[in-house]
């Protein structure tokens, strides 16, 4: 069976209510029904410190292995969370936006590029941030969150890297 991992949700949205959050449900059920455990989970505005605060204090509490993020990648108006959480990383996963974006291209063309879909490690806590819409959490979840967060993924996963295997 596979490691149970402690993850943290966070929506970002100037519109979206927990009623509409089709994004952060399909997560926290994908989640679970994956055997994790959804320790928290927000809905915070498209600001730069609001979203660094908390993901911030989510990576301070050693009860957090993984946050999750959706929206706020794109190009338009507010979008600001690489700008937000970039900072934060202490290492980047640059395979995470490649593949994602590769991934898309099939759904959705060459508007994959607009995609600014990032991750990255922030002391010991692996941070995935994806597009706002289910489909692209579908999408990375389907294509490789899934994988890493199970710790019977092979070569590797990031379970190891969490738990310090």
């Amino acid at each position: 069976m596979s490691t149970a991992l402690n993850v943290a949700v966070l929506t970002v949205s100037d519109t979206r209510t927990t009623d509409t959050d089709t994004s952060g449900a399909f997560l926290e059920e994908a989640l679970r029904s994956a055997g994790h455990v959804v320790v928290d989970r927000q809905i915070v505005i498209d600001d730069i410190y609001q979203l660094r605060a908390v993901v911030s204090q989510w990576v301070a509490d050693p009860g957090v292995e993984v946050v999750l993020t959706t929206g706020g990648t794109g190009f338009s108006g507010r979008d600001s969370t690489p700008e937000a959480l970039a900072p934060l990383f202490d290492k980047v996963i640059e395979g995470f936006g490649e593949v994602f974006r590769a991934l898309s291209l099939d759904e959705i063309g060459s508007s994959t590029i607009q995609s600014r879909a990032l991750a990255g490690l922030a002391n010991g806590t692996v941070i995935f941030c994806m597009p706002g819409s289910t489909g692209a959490c579908r999408t990375a979840w389907e294509g490789m969150i899934r994988d890493q967060l199970d710790s019977e993924h092979r070569p590797c996963n990031f379970v190891g890297v969490l738990r310090g295997h």
